[in-house]
């Protein structure tokens, strides 16, 4: 069964989270949210509190298929700083793993320079922060192994594209019908 790991941080955009762990778990894939505040109660943007599956330090991050970075101003603030959230970015980026992240996070991903040369999208007016991408307004994008998104708005697109992406196309399509997408 494929696994994917989603970030959970102080500050967190709840929809960018919840959204995409809800069509993945609904599409048979294995979500562990993870935080990486040290405990396991985690304050959304919007004031709601989340429970984290696991702390980052009891996690083995080897046995994912993919990270998941939602956004937020402060949930990504928070996952920049994270210096092991970023190791393991950065180790499956070399190992052409997947790695994904929508609305303020894809820019973890350019200050770190993994999008040189990739085509990448995130939250509107942000696209300086995406460093040596070809930035565009698409709601979501693959390059390679690395999926963005744009945001809250993009959630559930966001989400489908992931279950594509561990699934097929058809998969994605029949979930997007059972959940209502227009």
């Amino acid at each position: 069964m494929a696994k994917a790991a989603v970030f959970l941080a102080d500050g967190f955009e709840e929809v960018e989270a919840m959204a995409p762990i809800d069509i993945l778990r609904r599409g048979g894939i294995d979500v562990t949210t993870v935080s990486i505040m040290g405990r396991k109660e985690i304050h959304g943007s919007h004031d709601i509190d989340v429970m984290a599956d696991a702390l980052l330090e009891e996690t083995d991050l080897d046995k994912m298929d993919m990270l998941i970075l939602p956004g937020g101003k402060l949930g990504t603030q928070n996952e920049e700083a994270c210096e092991a959230l970023k190791a393991k970015v950065k180790e499956f980026d070399a190992a052409g793993k997947y790695v994904a992240a929508i609305c303020a996070a894809p820019t973890i991903f350019g200050h770190m320079g993994i999008l040189n040369g990739k085509k990448a999208t995130c939250y509107g007016g942000m696209e300086g922060e995406l460093k040596g991408a070809d930035t565009c307004t698409d709601p979501v994008v693959v390059d390679g192994h690395i999926i963005t998104s744009r945001g809250m708005g993009t959630s559930v697109a966001f989400g489908l594209k992931l279950l594509e992406i561990f699934t097929d196309k058809d998969t994605a399509d029949k979930m997007a019908a059972t959940v209502m997408v227009p």
